[in-house]
């Protein structure tokens, strides 16, 4: 029975290890990059979806942000709101996509690339409608991509104290993927993913991958197959991208809609990459596909609980060895110091202890919406927040 408790815990104590791993490793500071200029000709693309209320604010900060060579492009996609109308308004040329049985965000980008294609760019930009980025960031991006690699910027949400305690936990969370584990993967593995916002490639790169376009998370899909291609992204540690925050029912919407696109693409390709390195001998892209088969942060912490649960069941009924649960104990001991770590390193501006604290609601609050998910899969469409 022994046996059967560490074969039940094993896959979480790898999982957990890597966890720990990269926020330990991700914790140390970065040393900012030598300001860089590029002369390569960049199109930051704005995909858009009935984002009038927002979309006006974003592209007046785009545009103080421009650099020489660098134009804005607005698709509008199946809109119908201002959203065209206020970026013609605005100065920025805007494209007008009506397709109902291809809606999303991959299908936005695939159209805004078809469109530059007679005329391409050195550099494919994305920005999401609700985002902001500064002119030294925005700098940083495209000289990165230029340079060949595929770039993501560090993409946060923007800090609020005065929200709710779960929407605090859900930007924590927010803080903790896509700055601490992405700095860690980074130097773990020499690659990052893409998170959708804030990242630039070679035009010639993006327009070769195609048949990722219409997946929801078509983002992360595309980022690994670059890396399978061999241009893995790299992470541009002096460059920031910032999202605002939402209502708590906005915001479970939004994760509603990327974790579960997370979760399918990382079943789809996890494994796949561990196996991959394994074949080749190559550790750092083991370390990446584990990186990915790593849920978010809610339900990997639910589902260690309850497997935990199961294993203690077992060895407490059958008479077995208690050791394997230790060994899981101490790991999940170890991440939850990383995690307070990070939050005394990082994340004192975004989440207050008291709400960190509050972690157990966090993981009640998406339970539904993970219960959801294993019943009816992964949102097809793009979704949009709730503001």
């Amino acid at each position: 029975m022994t046996a059967l408790v560490v074969i039940l815990l094993a896959p979480f104590a790898v999982l957990t290890t890597v966890f720990a791993l990269e926020l330990f490793v991700g914790l140390g500071s970065s040393s900012a990059a030598a300001d860089k200029r590029s002369g390569a000709s960049a199109v930051i693309v704005v995909p858009a979806h009935d984002e009038g209320l927002v979309i006006g604010e974003t592209l007046r900060s785009l545009k103080a942000a421009l650099g020489e060579r660098m134009r804005l492009l607005v698709v509008a996609d199946n809109c119908t709101d201002s959203t065209a109308e206020i970026g013609r308004e605005a100065g920025v040329e805007v494209l007008e996509r009506r397709n109902l049985d291809q809606r999303g965000k991959g299908f936005a980008l695939a159209f805004a690339a078809d469109h530059l294609r007679s005329d391409p760019p050195d550099v494919f930009a994305v920005m999401d409608a609700d985002c902001c980025i500064d002119k030294a960031s925005l700098q940083a991006l495209v000289a990165s991509a230029s340079a060949g690699r595929p770039s993501q910027t560090i993409n946060l949400l923007r800090p609020d104290r005065s929200a709710p305690p779960l929407v605090q936990l859900s930007t924590f969370a927010f803080l903790i993927k896509n700055l601490v584990r992405q700095r860690g993967l980074q130097r773990m593995a020499g690659r990052v993913h893409l998170t959708g916002t804030g990242m630039a490639m070679p035009f010639s790169l993006f327009d070769a991958s195609s048949h990722v376009r219409s997946s929801v998370v078509e983002d992360l899909a595309l980022g690994l197959e670059l890396s399978d291609a061999g241009h893995p992204p790299v992470l541009v540690t002096n460059a920031f991208v910032w999202s605002g925050g939402s209502t708590e029912r906005g915001t479970l919407t939004q994760r509603r809609r990327w974790e579960g696109g997370f979760i399918a693409t990382a079943l789809r390709w996890g494994p796949r990459e561990v196996l991959h390195g394994v074949r080749s001998g190559n550790l750092r892209g083991i370390l990446s596909g584990l990186d990915l088969m790593i849920p978010p942060l809610a339900l990997f912490a639910t589902l260690n609980l309850a497997v935990l649960c199961v294993a203690a069941g077992l060895t407490a009924v059958s008479g077995a060895k208690w050791w394997p649960i230790l060994v899981q104990v101490s790991l999940l001991c170890i991440a939850g110091a990383g995690l307070l770590l990070a939050w005394a390193k990082e994340g004192r501006q975004f989440i207050s202890f008291g709400a960190l604290a509050r972690l157990p609601l966090y993981m009640l609050w998406k339970l539904p919406m993970y219960l959801g998910l294993a019943r009816g899969g992964a949102p097809k469409e793009w979704l949009r927040t709730g503001r």
